[in-house]
């Protein structure tokens, strides 16, 4: 049987390793990053970026236990493809004491037993002097299997160690998709190619290609970048990675610093106030084409202030990407039909988790049932 796997970001270029070193003839497509994203006209991804929180403390079951068995393999996938990604630099998970996600993610750390550590007051402010908190704050540290990963050489090694593996990568676009009653056609700008199985992990482009078969938000997100000095960023090199699980749901999440291929540190923020709606690829391209949201770099400079008061900023800049959500905030891993899967919908967390959502992705194209954990995503 003949798979192909439409999208060569996070999710798809995991599951085409899954699939390749179970032994399937698997063909992933899909472009590579663009050289210049402000003239770019194609598809594009939310992964062209240095930095993403990992960590398996998580309010909801579902994502602790992805992003865990994720991690769990971070290892592995670099030793397959000789690229490394992954910086073990710990994660502090911070709120108020009476916060429902902050209840809610102690509950999930209780029951499987995550190893971390639980600060508050004095203590808190004694072990993370980098950080200013409001009071009442309380804290969980996760020291190990946490710290943040490079998206951009996730999915650089994940598509390394697929084609190692004996997967085809065919580094275009698909443009259209056909299925008959002996397959499934898909073109690109060049050739027409048969399948007898597809998984779509197209993220926030997939409505090109399927509709509204699938209920979906494809959201504006505006990050901001904090440029340090060196000086500035060894006197935070023991620095986590940080969220702070607000009550009303917004949740802001910061990085340590991490080195550009600018060759600059900087420390990466997002908190972006606003929920912008993109419909349609013309709104898409021209929002990643763009550096993002005005005004809500000057929002999210104020928020990192707030955290750390001392920090020595030299410059800020912003950038553009997008998440996509489902009604459920699950990933639907479904079949539109007998032929046609999908893996879509990170929901703002799929960048540490990719590798478990491609492997769920590659279960379900190959008729495999799920784990009894992610049927809520059937």
């Amino acid at each position: 049987m003949k798979f192909a796997v439409i999208g060569a970001g996070l999710i798809g270029s995991a599951a085409a390793r899954h699939l390749a070193r179970d032994g399937h003839d698997v063909t992933l497509i899909g472009p590579g990053e663009p050289v210049d994203k402000t003239t770019h006209t194609g598809v594009f991804a939310s992964h062209y970026d240095e930095g993403r929180i990992t960590r398996g403390l998580d309010p909801s079951p579902f994502w602790s236990r992805a992003s865990r068995a994720a991690i769990s393999r971070y290892a592995e996938i670099e030793a397959a493809s000789g690229i490394g990604f992954y910086s073990e630099v710990g994660c502090l998970m911070a709120g108020p004491a009476d916060g429902s996600q902050f209840a809610n993610m102690s509950a999930v750390a209780t029951r499987d037993a995550i190893p971390c550590e639980g600060y508050e007051g004095v203590e808190l402010a004694e072990r993370f002097p980098y950080f200013t908190f409001p009071d009442g704050t309380v804290a969980l540290h996760e020291a190990t299997g946490a710290g943040h990963i490079s998206p951009r050489r996730l999915a650089q090694a994940q598509t390394l160690a697929a084609t190692r593996a004996g997967a085809k990568h065919v580094a275009q676009e698909v443009i259209g998709l056909e299925e008959t009653a002996h397959g499934v056609t898909l073109r690109t700008e060049t050739e027409a190619l048969a399948f007898d199985r597809v998984l779509l992990a197209t993220g926030g482009f997939s409505q090109l290609l399927i509709g509204d078969q699938l209920p979906l938000e494809v959201y504006a997100r505006t990050v901001a970048l904090f440029e340090i000095s060196e000086a500035e960023a060894e006197r935070l090199h023991r620095m986590p990675s940080l969220i702070y699980l607000h009550p009303s749901g917004e949740n802001p999440y910061l990085l340590p610093p991490i080195r550009y291929p600018d060759g600059k540190m900087y420390l990466k923020m997002g908190g972006d106030p606003e929920d912008v709606v993109l419909r349609g690829r013309a709104e898409l391209t021209e929002w990643f084409q763009s550096p993002g949201t005005p005004g809500v770099g000057a929002a999210i400079e104020a928020l990192i202030r707030d955290r750390m008061p001392e920090l020595q900023i030299e410059a800020v800049s912003t950038m553009s990407c997008v998440t996509t959500y489902t009604p459920n905030e699950l990933p639907h891993l479904k079949s539109l039909s007998d032929r046609v899967f999908t893996a879509i919908g990170g929901c703002g967390r799929a960048a540490k988790n990719s590798d478990e959502l491609g492997r769920l992705g590659a279960l379900i194209l190959t008729g495999e049932a799920l784990p009894d954990w992610a049927q809520d995503a059937a």
